[in-house]
């Protein structure tokens, strides 16, 4: 039974094949297609033009020997307190917490 589903469908996809397509309206594309072909084209071109404008934001290189003009962007951010609260747990800890939960 499975030997003859794929040969009925390469014997209906033939037969669909070799019929010719039918109707005044074959062929012929609708002005909406254009429209929208035209839209999405505007809209890749818009998109690619504001990519180009934030990537000339960047510096050309990422060094690190120099890090004043990222030093200014980045006050505050660039130390890490281990008694912060809000900071990420110690491994200790989250080994301790587990061994609680789990009732050891």
């Amino acid at each position: 039974m499975s030997a003859d589903i794929p040969t009925q469908l390469v014997t209906g996809l033939q037969v669909l094949a070799a019929q010719e397509p039918e109707g005044p309206e074959f062929g012929k594309a609708s002005p909406l297609g254009l429209l929208i072909i035209i839209v999405l084209l505007v809209a890749t071109a818009l998109l690619i033009r504001s990519m180009n404008r934030q990537l000339r934001k960047l510096p050309k290189t990422f060094d690190t020997d120099h890090p004043e003009p990222d030093q200014a962007f980045d006050e505050g951010t660039d130390s890490v307190d281990p008694t912060d609260v809000g900071g990420p747990p110690h491994t200790d800890d989250v080994q301790a917490d587990e061994r609680k939960s789990a009732g050891t």
